[in-house]
């Protein structure tokens, strides 16, 4: 007991239709957080499973001795993020991990090599497996990273860690969070990184089912439009474009005009469409532009953010 950590930490483990693997995700977080720490809590959050989840994690309660366990039902399908929130708001740790996933493709002592990084002076330390990303999220945060300008590039992770003042700066930050990455990137406070090679013995193969699909997808639109430049570099793309296309029309009618014999009215018809449609897209273009300026202001960032203060003289 002299040896283990002093600091209460919470594990939020985020579970959905995950009977075929939670049980040995869950003992080794367990087995992780009794052996080093002499406080700590476990918030399994089930998002509306239908399968036998429930009763794996009520079989791996029981042999809990120093930790406790909760299981917080969600009422209905919610979502990872939203599911995230809710077990946030029920941890109490010093430090609280964040496990997005039970795939255990990693070692028991990866949880405490993140553990320990944090300890070394960085509030967000998350892990992710060293391996290519699928396709799908390789483009996504190669999008997100070009738009959205952050200090630290996100990309897929595994599980994370973070600091008390982390949270409590989230809550002061934002109402709602609808994507934590994107917030924890954009806080302030000093984040790491790290890899671990895949132990291919734990490996899990594990395939998202439609309704996650759906999740995902809409989420990643959503967290481009609210995190990012992309919507309103594309809208100014394509006003480029029309723009062009319109000039080059007024530029052709005017020349049908001058050598042409065109029907009578067309000329001007098309002049007069070219003006509208210039009109139209610019004024498109401005409305995208204070839709942006308002999300900035209302939930995309704070005035400032600071990674620490440090009193100089007494």
């Amino acid at each position: 007991m002299a040896n283990k950590e002093k600091n209460f930490v919470s594990a939020i483990v985020y579970v959905h239709n995950a009977e075929g693997r939670i049980e040995s995700f869950l003992s080794t977080v367990l087995e992780v957080l009794e052996t080093n720490f002499e406080h700590s809590e476990i918030i399994c959050v089930n998002d509306k499973s239908d399968d036998k989840s429930v009763e794996k994690i009520k079989a791996v309660s029981k042999k809990a001795k120093a930790s406790t366990i909760t299981l917080l039902n969600l009422s209905h399908y919610h979502g990872l993020e939203t599911a995230m929130n809710a077990g946030a708001d029920f941890a109490i740790g010093d430090f609280v991990f964040e496990f997005d996933r039970t795939v255990l493709d990693f070692e028991a002592q990866e949880i405490m090599n993140v553990y320990k990084r944090c300890l070394q002076g960085y509030d967000i330390v998350s892990a992710s497996p060293d391996k290519k990303q699928r396709l799908s999220s390789k483009l996504f945060y190669m999008t997100f990273n070009k738009f959205a300008r952050l200090k630290y590039e996100m990309s897929t992770e595994s599980f994370r860690i973070l600091s008390r003042r982390v949270l409590n700066r989230i809550s002061s930050m934002n109402k709602t969070v609808p994507y934590r990455k994107a917030i924890y990137a954009n806080c302030g406070l000093k984040t790491d990184h790290l890899r671990y090679r895949v132990c291919e013995t734990r490996q899990q193969n594990r395939t998202a089912e439609r309704q996650e699909k759906r999740y995902r997808t809409t989420l990643a639109l959503d967290s481009l439009i609210l995190f990012t430049d992309f919507g309103y570099q594309f809208s100014l793309g394509m006003m480029f474009l029309m723009i062009a296309i319109v000039v080059f029309m007024a530029v052709y009618s005017l020349v049908v005009y001058l050598v042409g014999n065109p029907v009578e009215g067309w000329t001007t018809t098309i002049l007069f469409l070219s003006f509208c449609f210039f009109g139209l897209f610019g004024i498109l273009a401005v409305i995208v532009k204070y839709l942006q300026i308002i999300v900035n202001l209302i939930f995309k960032k704070n005035q400032y953010n600071f990674e620490s203060i440090e009193k100089l003289t007494k």
